[in-house]
């Protein structure tokens, strides 16, 4: 590499820089030669490369001090930062759901720093109704799912313990930007009418079963499809299953029951009934939803079989390959 026309400093670093071992042996020697740069003064750079670009904005001037071109450069202060590619905005740009991120990191972030606050007990909170998933995701228009909104709804749920007298301005907004705009007070569900006959009707499903319960005052009875408990059922559990709603809040003979189950099995129609009955009963006595879903008469279970994967066989299904 021809370096002659370079000037004296520059061309010693190059040549540092190309040879595959060092200079001189000596250690001074070494350290020196190492240690040395390419120098960026004015003077060596502008006798091999061309002066700089300035990149800053421009803006005109009046008649008398314009330039050829009629503009004139910005001063240093005030030309704008070049960057080499655009910076996003949100730090979780690249992520899946970067709208999703950023709003669970700003309610993490209010939890973090509010946490220490006094709280109100429980059940004298103010009352809230939180947006659905599909109004949130029609708002950020990302497909989020439902555990993920859950971890939201719960921080939500979590900063509306605070005193509202110590409630701070950011965590109020925080909760009017989730909040829908409906009085929850207003939202109290349809109690099951008595008919004439002085009967409740309720309903339940569980997996594949489905049941249907007329719950009349009466001494105990218990019909299924027009048989007796022990007929319809042969296990003990599935019978206790049917009349749990009574005998859990002490109503096993007070009540006559008449049921219509069909779908799935014995323990899916069994499962089912028991939310009917309970619902029928709380009809009659609405003081007893407290006992009723304690014992668990009021939620239905969602827990399904899990779905058969093609070409999967079971192990008590498999060929047992017996050698002969």
């Amino acid at each position: 590499m021809g370096a002659s026309w370079l000037p004296a400093s520059l061309r010693n670093t190059l040549q540092c820089a190309c040879s595959p071992r060092p200079m001189a042996l000596n250690r001074l020697r070494i350290f020196n030669t190492r240690t040395r740069h390419f120098s960026t003064s004015p003077s060596s750079r502008a006798s091999f490369a061309a002066p700089e670009i300035s990149f800053g904005r421009q803006r005109e001037v009046p008649q008398g001090g314009r330039d050829q071109a009629g503009f004139q450069p910005v001063d240093e202060e005030e030309r704008p930062k070049f960057y080499a590619r655009l910076v996003p905005s949100s730090p979780s740009y690249f992520t899946a759901q970067p709208l999703f991120t950023d709003d669970l990191l700003v309610l993490q972030n209010l939890l973090r720093r509010y946490s220490t606050l006094p709280v109100v007990k429980p059940g004298e909170q103010p009352r809230m109704s939180w947006r659905s998933l599909t109004e949130y995701r029609d708002q950020v228009g990302e497909a989020v799912k439902s555990s993920k909104y859950q971890k939201i709804v719960q921080i939500l749920n979590r900063l509306n313990y605070i005193h509202p007298s110590l409630m701070p301005p950011e965590v109020r907004a925080a909760i009017n930007e989730y909040k829908r705009d409906i009085n929850a007070f207003q939202n109290i569900a349809k109690v099951s009418p008595v008919d004439r006959l002085g009967r409740t009707l309720g309903a339940g499903r569980r997996k594949a079963a489905t049941a249907r319960a007329w719950v009349v005052e009466g001494t105990g009875e218990v019909l299924v499809n027009g048989k007796t408990l022990a007929e319809a059922f042969g296990r003990v559990h599935d019978r206790e299953s049917v009349v749990w709603a009574l005998k859990s809040t002490g109503r096993i003979d007070k009540y006559n029951v008449w049921a219509l189950s069909m779908g799935g099995g014995t323990t899916g129609q069994a499962e089912a009934l028991t939310l009917a009955v309970g619902k029928a009963l709380m009809a009659h006595e609405p003081a007893l939803k407290p006992a009723l879903r304690r014992a668990g008469c009021l939620t239905r279970n969602p827990k399904r079989v899990e779905r058969k994967k093609p070409g999967h066989v079971k192990a008590r299904k498999m060929p047992a390959w017996v050698k002969r």
